[in-house]
């Protein structure tokens, strides 16, 4: 038998025939092949070809019997990687010839389409949901029983992990279960030429789910038209509308009225966290935000993801509350089409149905509940959402895709592994959760769980981890978990009842980069974040490491500072930045003439560092994410973080594109930051712009990374770098990181696939995982 990749599928040597006679081949296709038309794309080429055989989903993949003569076989087993369904993702093709007693008399008259099969505990892949496609559009147009549908799908496009109840992929298998297809939806659905042959969201005006409008405990008229309409006025007199989207309820209000978007920020309780906006089209983007042709294929892709963008033309001022950039998105659902042919505004802003720091609402009676005081109408529809799911995010960097949050349109899409992690749990970290099942060599990673700090979260986690368990027929039997005795997910991995691998969480970090790009062998390894529970008790997220998938040694890292409060230093940037000024001037730092010295409250201050210098309510930290912090309220634009980062995501926004300089490299220790505290006190005294310092600070912890990668390399031979961790979120730091690097010949490896935070760490425990498993059982 052959494996080969999908686009250079090779015909096994030893059975290679003459022209005119028929052989018959065995096919095993792997990867994201269910419910996505991969059947009846094999049946049509199949039919193109003149090949004879049958073709099935099982929960191994996909499996073809061909028969026919060589030429055309050949061809054939090309076309199936090159002409593959858009959202289709095809990880491997293994090959066979079929002997003589193995192949069934009817294989020589026809190509057939079988019905699913259950064969073993193997997976293969569930769908993730994908945006509404071209064609479907164009039927709500152009088909009767579908005009203004607004549920509309085929096999290209619609539903799929949020529907999802078990495996194989199909509709007894979905919550479309409960809604009988009309005949002319079964005719389509068991046609294979058909585009919605086995689509099995499949529906229409006279069979499908329908929507409603309810108006503040009242429902509103019926009749998609008559819904839409109202729903529309509702949003364009200000008013604020709860939408049931794929996989969860959505906040929706025009992006263009600031009383609006105002009201929808006091009842969501959410005090300045930027939105993200739905723009009606591509013109729209365009005219709101910078979008670049790499950005502009990632937003228009069948994910469609929220991408960030930098500011164009203002939109509401409390949008992305002074922040120069936004995370714009378009309609991937039918009815979002429909709201804007009705709406005034080219942009809404669309942000997560929920009351903040909970998970997203799923279910109608929560929505109703929860939301009537929120949203002054609720437009839903009546199929149930099994599994919730937030919207992705996305950044360009480098002309790369950069997770922030991995959800709709990517989970569950495994990543694959080469090496095996059957039976490995990792639990992920406290902020930003995701957790990962190990199945053979692939890592199913969770959609985004959020922070685990709520009750709320917490049966979120339960549940989702319930439902992998039960889809995937996974049997845990190693857990690993995060250092830190106090995260949660560190106690839920304990209640399983089964070993435990305790993984340090910049390793993870690390390893989770190296998993996304097959590394293996030894990496410098550059993890810059917020926290991380060091091996010394100390919080870490300053660290230069030599890792590989089993252990790790810290070079070097970050000096320690004094984190005062703790958790209040995170929430209080002026802690951190009265913490350096103290470190770099001592007891003279109230002499400084900077505005956010002379702003200090002397008195909270004082008590500060008094609490520093006796070692109350005080640990050490290492942190990048503290640095950021110090130099953002140093500054004076954020002494405050009313959101998670927003110190360095205002820090970065400052930044001047057009400033190269650095810091004086030749008087900075590069891990100890005292002297570059006193330069930017030193440029703020002269009057130096605020977005000129940032450029600079910037410059030079790029500058410093650079200079303790040479120095381990010149030290051990290492020439790969690899970076994670939340701080190259920061998209300016981390190109530049990259290309200074590779300039200076570095193998420079960061994230794609799973988000450079917490959300991507678990794909990092488990590889710890199964490479310490691997080496006990040696």
């Amino acid at each position: 038998m052959i494996h080969s990749s999908a686009y250079e599928t090779v015909i096994p040597s030893g059975s290679i025939h003459q022209a005119g006679e028929i052989q018959v081949y065995r096919i095993h296709v792997r990867g994201r092949v269910q419910g996505v038309g991969f059947r009846p794309f094999i049946y049509r080429i199949a039919r193109e070809f003149c090949i004879t055989g049958w073709v099935e989903n099982n929960n191994r993949g996909v499996l073809i019997k061909a028969c026919g003569r060589q030429p055309q076989l050949k061809r054939f087993i090309q076309e199936i990687g090159r002409r593959k369904p858009w959202a289709a993702s095809i990880e491997s093709v293994s090959i066979e010839s079929v002997s003589g007693h193995q192949v069934e008399p009817e294989i020589f008259r026809t190509f057939t389409i079988r019905g699913s099969r259950d064969l073993s505990d193997g997976i293969t892949e569930v769908g993730p949901d994908i945006a509404v496609c071209e064609e479907c559009l164009s039927d709500m147009d152009h088909q009767k029983h579908r005009r203004d549908y607004p549920l509309i799908n085929c096999t290209h496009c619609g539903p799929r992990f949020s529907i999802i109840k078990a495996i194989p992929y199909d509709r007894e298998n979905t919550t479309m279960s409960v809604f009988d297809m009309c005949e002319s939806c079964r005719q389509e659905y068991e046609d294979p030429h058909n585009r919605r042959f086995h689509a099995q969201p499949v529906a229409c005006n006279s069979c499908g789910p329908r929507y409603h409008l309810r108006i503040r405990g009242q429902k509103g008229k019926t009749g998609i038209k008559n819904i839409v309409r109202d729903a529309a006025v509702l949003i364009d007199q200000g008013k604020i509308l709860a939408v049931k989207g794929v996989g969860g309820y959505f906040l929706a209000s025009d992006a263009l009225n600031e009383s609006a978007v105002q009201r929808l920020r006091e009842r969501k309780k959410r005090d300045a966290k930027p939105f993200a906006v739905m723009f009606r089209d591509m013109d729209q983007v365009r005219e709101y935000a910078f979008c670049s042709e790499s950005e502009g294929k990632t937003i228009q892709s069948w994910r469609r993801p929220i991408v960030l963008l930098t500011v164009k033309k203002a939109l509401s001022a409390s949008v992305n509350s002074g922040l120069n950039t936004v995370g714009a998105f378009l309609p991937y659902m039918p009815v979002h089409y429909m709201l804007f042919e009705k709406l005034q505004t080219p942009a809404l802003v669309m942000t997560s149905g929920n009351i903040s720091e909970e998970p997203v609402i799923k279910d109608d009676r929560e929505a109703r509940e929860r939301l009537d005081d929120v949203a002054d109408a609720i437009l839903y529809y009546n199929r149930e959402i099994s599994n919730r799911i937030d919207d992705s995010v996305v950044a360009l960097v480098n002309r790369k895709e950069r997770l922030f949050r991995r959800s709709r349109g990517y989970v569950p899409q495994p990543v694959y592994l080469d090496r095996n992690v059957e039976g490995i749990f990792a639990a992920g970290a406290e902020l930003k959760n995701c957790f990962c099942i190990g199945k053979d060599h692939q890592a199913v990673m969770s959609q985004h769980i959020g922070d685990l700090k709520n009750l709320e979260t917490e049966i979120f986690y339960r549940e989702t981890l319930s439902f992998f368990h039960e889809l995937y027929r996974f049997e845990p039997s190693l857990v690993v978990s995060d250092m830190h005795p106090d995260y949660l997910s560190t106690a839920l991995s304990g209640e399983l009842g089964l070993p435990v691998i305790k993984a340090q969480h910049h390793h993870a970090h690390i390893v989770s980069c190296m998993a996304e790009h097959g590394l293996d062998g030894e990496v410098i390894g550059i993890s810059m974040d917020g926290t991380g529970y060091g091996t010394d008790h100390h919080i870490w997220g300053g660290e230069f490491l030599i890792c590989n998938r089993n252990s790790f040694l810290r070079y070097d890292h970050f000096d320690y500072v004094p984190l005062p409060g703790g958790d209040k230093a995170v929430k209080e940037p002026w802690r951190m930045a009265l913490v350096y000024l103290y470190q770099a001037f001592g007891g003279k730092l109230y002499d400084l003439t900077i505005p956010f010295v002379r702003q200090l409250d002397k008195m909270k201050a004082a008590a500060v560092l008094y609490a520093v210098d006796q070692n109350i309510n005080t640990c050490m930290t290492s942190s990048a994410g503290r640095l950021f912090d110090a130099v953002a309220a140093l500054l004076n634009i954020c002494t405050v973080n009313y959101f998670e980062a927003e110190a360095p995501m205002r820090l970065e926004a400052l930044i001047d594109q057009h400033c190269r300089e650095t810091y004086d490299m030749n008087r900075i220790n590069p891990l100890n930051f005292s002297e570059m505290i006193r330069q930017i006190v030193s440029d703020i005294e002269k009057g130096i712009d605020p977005s000129v310092i940032s450029a600079r600070f910037h410059h030079t912890l790029a500058g410093i990374f650079l200079i303790l990668a040479k120095k381990i390399r010149d030290e051990t031979g290492i020439a790969r770098v690899v970076l994670s961790g939340g701080t190259f979120q920061n998209r300016f730091l981390l190109s530049r990181t990259e290309n200074m690097l590779k300039k200076t010949g570095f193998e420079v490896f960061s994230h794609e696939q799973v988000p450079t935070n917490d959300g991507g760490i678990a794909l990092g425990q488990i590889m710890i995982g199964a490479a310490q498993r691997d080496k006990l059982c040696v």
